[in-house]
Parts: C-alpha cells; sequence; structure tokens
C-alpha cells in the first residue's frame, strides 16, 4: 500500500513540474542527448513515474515496442521547422517530451 502511495505522491509532484516547452528550447539538451521522446500512447506521467523507480523491465518493453526512445534526426528536424510545442518533465538528467498536437484534436 505504501509504494502505491509514494507513486501517487511522485506522479502529483511531477504533474505540478510538467509543462509545454518549444521545441527550439530544447536543442541545448537535444544536442547532449538528454531528450526521450514518449509516445502518445503512453501517459507521460506514468513513464516519469516509472524512470523515477528505476522500472527498468517496463523501459526495456518500451523501448522494444518503440513507444519510448530517442528522438530521430528527422523527427527533430520537423519539431524544429514546426518549433513544435511539446509537454515535458524533467527527471534530471532526462527530459521527456511527448507530442500531443494529434492527440488534441479528440
Amino acid at each position: 500500500m505504501s509504494s502505491s502511495r509514494n507513486n501517487d505522491e511522485t506522479k502529483a509532484r511531477l504533474n505540478l513540474e510538467t509543462s509545454r516547452i518549444r521545441w527550439h528550447e530544447l536543442q541545448t539538451y537535444y544536442a547532449r542527448g538528454q531528450v526521450v521522446r514518449v509516445g502518445s500512447n503512453l501517459d507521460l506521467l506514468d513513464v516519469a513515474c516509472d524512470l523515477v523507480a528505476d522500472n527498468r523491465a517496463l523501459f526495456e518493453q518500451w523501448l522494444t515496442a518503440g513507444d519510448v526512445g530517442d528522438v530521430s534526426p528527422e523527427l527533430a528536424r520537423a519539431w524544429y521547422d514546426r518549433n513544435t510545442e511539446l509537454w515535458a518533465v524533467v527527471i534530471a538528467p532526462w527530459v521527456l517530451v511527448q507530442d500531443r498536437s494529434d492527440a488534441s484534436l479528440h
């Protein structure tokens, strides 16, 4: 029960630290290889909580499925050209980003 409570507390804290940011503002982090793309099929806060909890098995599944990973040069260029607004949360040294532009059409 306490781990569930800790997870809820972590998620609540991370929710307060989540914000929208333009891709141009993330260029330094991208150049350092610190930006992690989170697929739109996942909840950004859930992924952040699992990263904080060091849930390696789940991350391996997401990496294998392509749901989490590096930002490809092609995607980085597309985001740069549009200066895409992304949702982001920092789990030092990583910046987790998610493009919800398609999801906002619902």
